[in-house]
């Protein structure tokens, strides 16, 4: 009633200043207050919005409402308040891949003179390296190799698991499972249950890109399409593996197809079977361009602002009602936007990777020790905890070192 009354005395006051256009105008606004109210409080129940709807508050609503109505869902999902992260390190079982993924300055083709397979000595060395610096899990990926196999990565993670049997393994991406299961002629499941039995802990969201093939035949066309990358998923949460959803925006995607990766993504998690983990955290971020093909050849460069990634944070906790945590990506944003986005929906900070090779190699320059990242948490005005990767808590080892970051 009230706005209805404001909205009489502007119409009022339009018509007899002649000011036609501004009533036109001042009932546009009035209708669009009207449909953003209802979409915060749809949002507040934890139901889910369409994908028009989800445009709509994008593009229309206020930062702070989104933020405001995000940060109350935050609350709501995460109610001990604390923000967590994790100490891991990314690991390249291999840089060979034939995906050919346009944003990646990692891979080398077959046959290049700095192509490798990663030895065990290597993970030996590195593995207690991670345990020095507090870390429980090695983030193990590699590329699309075309001679490495299922039994590969079945032998490599049984040879970790019988040295360092504490060590969690999260390995892997849909697409690199897809491309196993096509050399080996045989189904994600079968695949996915052999790895787990070896030693897979977890399975990352990696390759998701944003799923939909129009985009991936654009940016990754090597890679599988975005519904085996669905299809891989639902496969791990049936086996009871934890996984997680990425996103990597701010390149040749519209708006739109932003919204249909997330509602794909809230479609999966809600068929889970009930009491496994599926996906446990949703992962924005966004591309990185330094000397990337799709920069150098499609001119295709990252100009996300600030502004829209916590929007986006803010849009990924309301759509998203059936993923617990959405996790802010300072690697990509860097530490300011990161905190701003711990009061938009975000509760968790992610890995301080103690190595990371791929994204870093796109251009990504933020690092963190376990320091640095519980006094930014702490700045932004929230309580650090150290978690796992299925999101318990940990205890800050007794005896920890800092890493000295050289890469």
């Amino acid at each position: 009633m009230l706005g209805s009354y404001r909205l009489y005395k502007w119409q009022a006051f339009a018509y007899f200043c002649g000011h036609a256009d501004a009533t036109v105008r001042l009932q546009q606004l009035f209708i669009d207050y009207m449909e953003l109210n209802n979409l915060y409080e749809k949002a507040l129940r934890s139901e889910f919005l369409t994908i028009e709807e989800g445009m709509f508050l994008f593009e229309q609503a206020p930062l702070t409402d989104l933020m405001a109505v995000a940060d109350t869902l935050r609350r709501q999902k995460v109610p001990h308040g604390k923000v967590t992260w994790q100490i891991d390190r990314n690991v390249n079982t291999t840089n060979v891949c034939i995906a050919n993924c346009k944003f990646c300055n990692f891979y080398r083709i077959p046959g290049h003179a700095e192509a490798y397979i990663t030895d065990m000595d290597t993970y030996r060395k590195k593995i207690r390296e991670t345990i020095k610096w507090g870390g429980d899990q090695l983030l193990l990926q590699g590329g699309h190799h075309p001679e490495l196999g299922l039994q590969f990565y079945v032998d490599t993670f049984k040879a970790i698991k019988a040295e360092f049997p504490d060590i969690r393994l999260h390995t892997l991406g849909p697409p690199e499972v897809a491309h196993i299961t096509k050399l080996e002629k045989s189904t994600h499941a079968e695949v996915l249950k052999a790895l787990k039995e070896a030693g897979m802990d977890s399975l990352p969201g990696a390759g998701a890109e944003i799923l939909v093939d129009r985009v991936r035949r654009l940016i990754s066309k090597g890679k599988c399409g975005a519904q085996e990358w669905l299809d891989v998923m639902h496969e791990a949460h049936k086996l009871n593996l934890p996984t997680s959803a990425t996103m990597m925006f701010g390149h040749v995607e519209t708006l739109r197809e932003r919204f249909e990766h997330l509602e794909k993504i809230r479609a999966v998690q809600a068929k889970k079977p009930e009491g496994t983990y599926g996906f446990t955290a949703f992962v924005p971020w966004t591309f990185q361009d330094a000397d990337t093909l799709l920069a150098r050849i499609r001119g295709v460069h990252n100009l996300t602002t600030s502004e829209e990634y916590v929007r986006m944070i803010a849009i990924s906790r309301i759509f998203l009602p059936n993923i617990t945590n959405i996790q802010a990506s300072w690697l990509t944003v860097g530490k300011a936007v990161a905190q701003m986005s711990l009061y938009a929906g975000a509760n968790d900070f992610g890995s301080i990777m103690l190595e990371e090779n791929v994204v870093s190699a796109a251009g990504a320059p933020h690092r963190f020790t376990y320091k640095s990242i519980q006094e930014a948490i702490r700045e932004a005005g929230f309580e650090p905890q150290l978690r796992n990767q299925v999101y318990e808590w940990r205890k800050m080892p007794e005896v920890i070192e800092e890493q000295v970051i050289d890469y």
